[in-house]
């Protein structure tokens, strides 16, 4: 531990005293900086950890707002499902507005003309490494005096799906005022499962071959209240009062032919499920100006509130009536969640210093009944994480330097897992023209599980089988490497990349003789190690050198190997693939996106991801635009999950969404501003865990 911290304390001397000549910051711009871009009229600029795109006069044009123009960068898509901005390589994104982290609707709320730039983070600095795979920063002009606000439905006619959202925004001076409502619904009545459990047990062979229609749906509604107070140069303070208000459901029957050697009988059984919370969330900040280089900035973040989940899931002999399984599960899970941090910066004439320690901690006390009796239980969740690194460049080479010191402290049921990780991370880049550069990023981390992995509960899924979490898991430690070349000219946006990911104690899902309720549990363990290895294709390609028609693609062939903790090996072969094509012409635009279902490594079971299939149609017309479209052509959405050979019990499920077949959808909204509104470059950007159920 003590060599630890040295070697922490050395690395941040170094930085201190680096001497090179010129700046590639990884923070936001400075006025100085803009005003360049501006006046090159640069589309596009690589840099080691992220690229910065601006826009023509064209692109502002056709845009309705500020979410519009970033779909017209080469890694990033319109979700139609969810109306959001997407990764087409997938993972987690962080939108921020001038360093503020920023909602869908704040996107929406920025008029193009207002943009000055995009930076694109595809290798997040470390106060946004933990929390986002993709890290993409807004860049708006200065602020005035002014208004905004807008509103949108989206909405199929004949099954029960919704998204909608309204905003608006108040400036005044030095104050700014923000009020956003997002609502979606969903309710379909025809999901259809086929599930098959195969194993032996006792000397004998047991199948259960099941299929059951659904009657699920779940509703998210968000509201967000929002005060920000800027003295340029000087401060930013903002207030911001968040509401999550989340319920879903499942009712289901079904039947099935439960076989015990070579006699079956038929069985019918039910499950139903549900869960619900409403989670406030109170988020502070205030930034200092200290001198010209120097800035100082606290963010602190709190929620509590009360998780219900409920599981009733019975399944008797058809003939008979008589009981084969009777499950009921109903937990009450009341949270605690809070994250604090403090983060400095220095700017030198080398680059930028960047430094800070955050601390988060959720506290969740259960009262839980359930398969095993009734219990009463509590687990603590502690993260703390130093970091520090400098960014810089030297001609064509640029570079930033990292480190950090990241502390898990787990303390469930039954046991405590305290653990301290050096995390050094790398990131090299050397531009080969002004079009195409090479870049390196190397990083060593560690991965809390997660607090289902970890829980204490017992679920009944079929006759004989249970599910259960682990409390004596461990976190993994994640050492990934990435190697990535990157070509842009007025037709090509590319990059091709090499990766390799190793991850020590790996938790992988397996099933395992349960000798507590007899029959097998399906749980988590600490496996031996993981890898992850492959090459991943992305970009977009315009034929023409304008929005009439661009293609975007992601193909990753991927090889990924798990090793258990018995030394079993589990291997897998997969080609990631995404397909987008977009056209503009005037008003009109048309998104047609698509894909083809792999098969990937999910614990003990290989998983597809969701299908795509859809089109969509919008025109805008003044403040208005319609939409139309379909999801899904000509299927449904589909699922598919599979046990591999080495697994104790052969499982496979098929679900089908009948409801999302072909399903056409109308949609309009409807945007006005006048001015502009304040916007604070804000340094830190922290949530709080996530509801916990199982």
């Amino acid at each position: 531990m003590k060599k630890t911290i040295y070697s922490l304390f050395l690395l941040y001397g170094t930085f201190v005293f680096s001497q090179e000549a010129k700046t590639d910051t990884a923070e936001v711009s400075t006025t100085k900086e803009i005003q360049e871009v501006i006046l090159k009229s640069q589309r596009k600029k690589q840099f080691a950890d992220k690229a910065v795109y601006t826009f023509d006069k064209e692109a502002l044009e056709k845009a309705r707002y500020a979410k519009d123009l970033l779909k017209t960068l080469p890694e990033l898509q319109l979700d139609p499902v969810g109306n959001t901005i997407k990764s087409t390589k997938g993972g987690t994104v962080l939108f921020l507005i001038n360093g503020i982290e920023a909602t869908d609707l704040q996107i929406r709320s920025v008029a193009p003309n207002e943009v000055v730039k995009v930076e694109y983070y595809d290798i997040p600095p470390a106060r946004w490494a933990t929390r986002a795979d993709t890290v993409v920063n807004i860049l708006t002009r200065s602020t005035e005096t002014g208004y905004v606000f807008g509103t949108e439905v989206f909405s199929a006619l004949n099954t029960g799906f919704v998204n909608g959202s309204a905003y608006v925004n108040y400036t005044k001076g030095k104050n700014d005022f923000g009020l956003e409502y997002s609502i979606n619904l969903r309710n379909y009545n025809d999901r259809r499962v086929n599930s098959i459990y195969d194993y032996k047990l006792g000397g004998k062979h047991y199948r259960s071959d099941e299929n059951r229609k659904d009657h699920f749906g779940y509703t998210y509604q968000n509201i967000v209240l929002r005060y920000t107070r800027q003295v340029p140069d000087k401060y930013a303070f903002q207030a911001k009062l968040n509401m999550d208000i989340f319920s879903r459901f499942s009712r289901g029957v079904g039947e099935s032919i439960f076989s015990e050697d070579a006699s079956g009988e038929a069985h019918s059984m039910f499950k139903n499920n549900g869960s619900n919370y409403v989670i406030p969330k109170l988020d502070l900040y205030y930034s200092k100006k200290i001198g010209e280089k120097d800035e100082l900035s606290i963010n602190v973040v709190g929620s509590h509130y009360t998780t219900n989940t409920s599981e009733t899931a019975k399944e008797w002999i058809t003939a008979s009536g008589l009981s084969v399984y009777d499950n009921d599960m109903v937990l009450e899970a009341k949270q605690t969640s809070i994250v604090g941090e403090l983060a400095h910066t220095h700017d030198f004439k080398a680059g930028k210093l960047s430094s800070g320690y955050r601390i988060s901690r959720s506290s969740i006390s259960n009262d839980l009944n359930n398969l095993a009796g009734y219990s009463q239980y509590s687990v603590n969740y502690l993260e703390q994480y130093f970091y520090t690194e400098f960014s810089g460049k030297i001609d064509q080479f640029s570079y930033r330097l990292g480190a950090g010191l990241t502390n898990i402290h787990n303390k469930s049921a039954e046991t405590t897992f305290d653990e301290w990780t050096f995390t050094p991370k790398v990131v090299l880049g050397y531009q080969l023209k002004n079009n195409q550069t090479v870049r390196f990023t190397g990083s060593y981390t560690p991965v809390s599980p997660q607090s289902n992995a970890l829980s204490s509960n017992v679920v009944q899924l079929a006759p004989n089988i249970v599910q259960r979490g682990n409390p004596f898991l461990a976190s993994q430690q994640v050492f990934s490497n990435n190697l990535t070349y990157s070509f842009n000219n007025k037709y090509f946006d590319f990059n091709a990349g090499l990766f390799y990911r190793y991850t020590d104690r790996v938790i992988n899902q397996y099933y395992v003789q349960d000798d507590v309720l007899g029959g097998y549990a399906l749980t988590y363990e600490n496996g031996k190690s993981g890898q992850k290895y492959g090459v991943q294709l992305t970009g977009s390609y315009k034929p023409f050198g304008n929005s009439l028609l661009v293609i975007k693609a992601v193909i990753t062939p991927t090889s990924e190997t798990i090793r258990t903790s018995k030394e079993a090996v589990i291997k897998n072969n997969y080609l990631g693939n995404y397909f987008v094509l977009s056209s503009e012409y005037k008003k009109f635009s048309v998104q047609y996106d698509f894909n083809i279902p792999t098969y990937s490594l999910s614990g003990a079971f290989l998983n597809t991801n969701e299908n795509e299939h859809d089109i969509f149609v919008n025109y805008k017309h003044k403040n208005w635009t319609f939409y139309t479209g379909m999801y899904w052509i000509g299927m449904p959405s589909e699922y598919k999950t599979k046990s591999l050979p080495e697994s104790l019990v052969d499982y496979r499920v098929h679900t089908q969404i009948m409801n999302n077949k072909s399903m056409f959808v109308l949609g309009l909204s409807y945007d006005f501003s006048k001015g502009k509104k304040t916007e604070i470059q804000r340094k830190l950007n922290n949530v709080t865990a996530p509801a916990a159920t199982f």
